[in-house]
């Protein structure tokens, strides 16, 4: 009962979009237009890095939000340790999944990124800290934001095997592999030299 409930918070929680209240806002179809993707880094390109920073502030609350509610549930319901571990990354794989296939856009939504940011605040803030550092690291060294991405999942990967164990570690498989779907246009975009550089991006008013 308890496995359904964390899974509609977070599946709730993920389906609230903030390039849709973008898109409403400015009268732009965020989600068709530029790379054709319902996130703050195609907000970006089409509309500057003011509109971006807002809807990657709204993805990554929604993720927080949701885990620190999941954790007052169980938290009201008396469950600790590993059990509670299993269950708050269980909210965190269906914040993810209503991000990307949100109920309200048709099942297609966003990659996640800014959500899972969101989700490792709220877990634990070393593995947060972790993420973000490798995050900005690789995406500055490179100039390509997927290449962060691609290495932030890698180190959740790794910090929640230290932290929770194996099987968190193992929803962490199943949104890495998530992400990896989501991306392979960016990848394929890298490879032709056609990706949209971070630096370009903020060059944006």
């Amino acid at each position: 009962m308890l496995t359904i409930m964390v899974s509609i918070i977070g599946y709730i929680f993920g389906c609230i979009h903030g390039s849709q209240v973008v898109s409403k806002m400015k009268k732009v179809d965020i989600k068709n237009s530029g790379v054709k993707n319902a996130g703050a880094s195609n907000t970006t390109i089409l509309l500057g890095w003011k509109y971006g920073i807002l809807v990657a502030l709204i993805d990554i609350f929604k993720g927080t939000i949701a885990i620190l509610l999941a954790l007052f549930v169980l938290t009201e319901n008396g469950i600790s340790g590993d059990a509670k571990a299993l269950l708050v990354y269980i909210t965190a794989l269906f914040v993810i999944l209503g991000h990307n296939y949100p109920i309200t856009m048709k099942f297609s939504g966003g990659k996640g990124t800014a959500s899972l940011v969101g989700i490792l605040l709220a877990i634990d803030w070393k593995i947060a800290l972790i993420g973000i550092i490798i995050l900005l690291l690789f995406t500055f060294t490179t100039d390509y934001l997927v290449v962060g991405v691609t290495f932030m999942y890698l180190s959740f990967l790794v910090t929640t095997y230290m932290f929770f164990g194996m099987e968190p570690t193992m929803v962490v498989v199943l949104l890495s592999l998530l992400s990896i779907m989501k991306h392979m246009e960016n990848y394929k975009r890298i490879w032709r030299k056609e990706e949209t550089k971070l630096s370009s991006m903020f060059r944006k008013k």
